[in-house]
Formats: structure tokens, sequence, C-alpha cells
């Protein structure tokens, strides 16, 4: 299966938990079918994307990395890439990449959707964004990337005001996933 089709499956057997989402969920689809490079960065209207919540292993606390372009607090993720074969592939080989933890657990996801201006195609392109969670083993310790200006743990309730509200729901989402 390639990648496309895989987000295509994903995206079509996915249980929108609200509204707003449910609309993106459409649009997400309805992008795949008009475009054969809607998983590549090269796709100038937008592309999916896929990043990554890293819950701890207690689910207290999310790791947030401090993103260069944005400025913002966010979760791990990005574009992806060739060898990917799934979107649970890249979402996972993202958060291990710019956490620099191994033996990441993906949760069972995606959790969210996301939709939001990037600066890969000026004047305006588009982020797509299918979003999961991840548990840490404990007692690991993150690295930080060449992709990020800092990298640390915040508790789930406390994500940093410079951050977005797309963050701390995807925050909360993968805690009570990790929780039950």
């Amino acid at each position: 299966m390639t990648l496309h089709a895989d987000a295509d499956a994903v995206l079509s057997g996915w249980t929108a938990p609200t509204d707003e989402e449910e609309l993106l969920r459409k649009e997400f689809l309805e992008h795949l079918h008009t475009h054969d490079d809607a998983m590549w960065r090269g796709c100038v209207p937008g592309h999916l994307t896929a990043t990554t919540a890293v819950i701890s292993h207690d689910g207290a606390s999310v790791l947030l990395t401090l993103h260069p372009k944005a400025g913002l607090w966010l979760p791990m993720g990005g574009h992806c890439e060739e060898t990917d074969d799934s979107l649970e592939a890249a979402a996972l080989r993202e958060a291990t990449e710019e956490s620099g933890i191994a033996g990441l657990r993906l949760l069972p996801g995606p959790l969210a959707l996301d939709r939001h201006e990037v600066w890969c195609h000026p004047p305006r392109s588009w982020h797509l964004d299918v979003e999961y969670g991840a548990v840490a083993p404990p007692g690991v310790e993150p690295v930080i990337s060449d992709e990020s200006l800092d990298l640390r743990w915040f508790p789930v309730a406390e994500v940093p005001e410079l951050s977005d509200e797309a963050t701390r729901r995807l925050a909360r989402r993968a805690q009570k996933v990790v929780r039950g």
C-alpha cells in the first residue's frame, strides 16, 4: 500500500470527535483525491503532515519542542518522506528524530486533525496535520535536535501560553488514552 493509499484509508476509517474535525477529515480526503502529490512537501496548496504528542509514561507530561520558525512550543512533527509507508510511520519517525527518544510507543490513532498555514510555499500553503500520540519509556532524557531551539517536558494541564490550542487539545487527548 502506498503512503497516499494509507492516508486515504486512515482518514476514511477515522471517526472525528468533533464537528470541526469531521469537516477537516472531509477536506483532507478531498485533497487526497484531488492531488496525487498530497503527501509531499512539493504539493503547493498544502500537504498532509504527521504530528505526535510525546507523553510521559505516566501520562502527566507532554514533551514539546520550541519550533525555530513558528516560535511556539509544539509537538514533534513534520513532512512525510519517501521512506514512510504509513502516516503512523511518519508520525513515529518525526517524534523519534525530534525528541531523541528511542522506544516510543505510538498510541492508536489518529487522535486529532489540524489545518494551519505555513511557510512552505509563500505566500500561502497549508499543513493538513494528522495527529498522533506516543508514550515515552520511563526515565528517558530527550535530546534536542537541529530542528528545535529547545525541548522540555510540561505538565499536560500547563502547556505554556507560547503554544496553541491544537497542541493543548492533542496533549489532553493523548493523556486521556494513556491514563485510560
